[in-house]
């Protein structure tokens, strides 16, 4: 008998997540050789939940990034000063200030992207085509089911439920 034969097979899910979670790393390798300067990682992120959320405010962005307002507000000031970032009182609320992203922040993000899909499409000519195809079905199944867990999660649905 062999020692495989004392270890138990991983669950096809268990070996999904592990090879997802490489290609994530891989994926960050990838994407930092096409540098997001002038922003930061940490700007990145404010600039994609603005692309998402037009308008949100400085409170709701503190609590997407699981940030104190004061230190989200810094970020938001770097932005500003880089042009990336507009800032607007709320015509409701003059107290509250609502957060967009501007052009030149809508452009640096579109040349990030174009960047970083060169980078990929030099991985995935190497790749056979029916690899590519299986990768591209398997990529839509994934991220239909990250988007319905993130919508359920929103709506408070309870883990193993959906809406």
């Amino acid at each position: 008998m062999t020692v495989t034969a004392f270890r138990p097979r991983p669950e096809p899910h268990e070996v999904a997540a592990r090879v997802t979670a490489t290609a994530a790393e891989l994926l960050e390798v990838l994407w930092g050789r096409a540098s997001t300067a002038p922003a930061s990682a940490s700007q990145l992120r404010v600039m994609l939940i603005l692309e998402h959320h037009e308008g949100i405010n400085l409170r709701t962005l503190a609590d997407s990034l699981a940030s104190t307002p004061p230190s989200t507000s810094r970020l938001c000031d770097r932005l500003q000063a880089a042009g990336f970032v507009e800032r607007v009182v709320s015509p409701t609320d003059r107290r509250e200030v609502r957060l967009y992203l501007s052009g030149r922040g809508r452009s640096f993000l579109s040349d990030l992207r174009t960047r970083r899909e060169r980078a990929l499409q030099a991985v995935l000519d190497q790749m056979p085509a029916a690899h590519r195809i299986a990768l591209v079905q398997g990529l839509e199944a994934f991220c239909d089911a990250a988007a319905a867990r993130i919508h359920d999660e929103d709506a408070g649905v309870p883990r193993g439920r959906t809406a």
